[in-house]
């Protein structure tokens, strides 16, 4: 079986996914797995087969608690292996609607979730600033944390 992207990516990276005897206790360990279709032990198996795991749906549904990875028997980073595949998708542009629209916000307010005008307004009518301390309230901060998302590249995720 030829190696596929995804494998050479991880053994680069010092993760080695190949011990994977399958056991389950991963999926067993999930929280998500019981609110979601997420079945890591099946995430993994497809890591192992298949380039096509850049496109699974369930790659995004994990959370990142390390349930999985602390009682993997074979003492596989499951999450690193999860976060470095979101990586390879993500730098191939595939990504979900909803985390391109995170982006494009981050991008352009420096926040995942802007503060709109009815969220002022409460602010103001709880005796608050109508503006947290936080890039909205400084320009030139708000100028260095668009350098540093420029940096990341991040906008050329979205742009593809």
């Amino acid at each position: 079986m030829k190696e596929n992207n995804v494998q050479e990516q991880l053994k680069e990276a010092g993760i080695d996914i190949l011990k994977c005897m399958q056991c389950g206790m991963c999926t067993g360990s999930c929280p998500s797995g019981r609110h979601t279709s997420l079945n890591v032990r099946r995430l993994i198996r497809h890591a192992m087969r298949s380039q096509d795991v850049l496109e699974d749906k369930e790659l995004w549904m994990c959370t990142t608690c390390y349930n999985c990875q602390e009682r993997c028997p074979r003492r596989i980073d499951i999450v690193d292996v999860i976060l470095r595949i979101r990586s390879i998708a993500a730098h191939e542009g595939i990504i979900l609607p909803e985390h391109k629209q995170v982006i494009e916000l981050l991008l352009e307010y420096g926040h995942a979730v802007p503060i709109d005008e009815m969220n002022m307004n409460k602010r103001e009518e709880l005796g608050l600033e109508r503006l947290p301390e936080t890039v909205y309230k400084d320009p030139e901060a708000l100028n260095e944390v668009k350098k540093l998302l420029n940096a990341c590249k991040l906008a050329k995720i979205i742009d593809q």
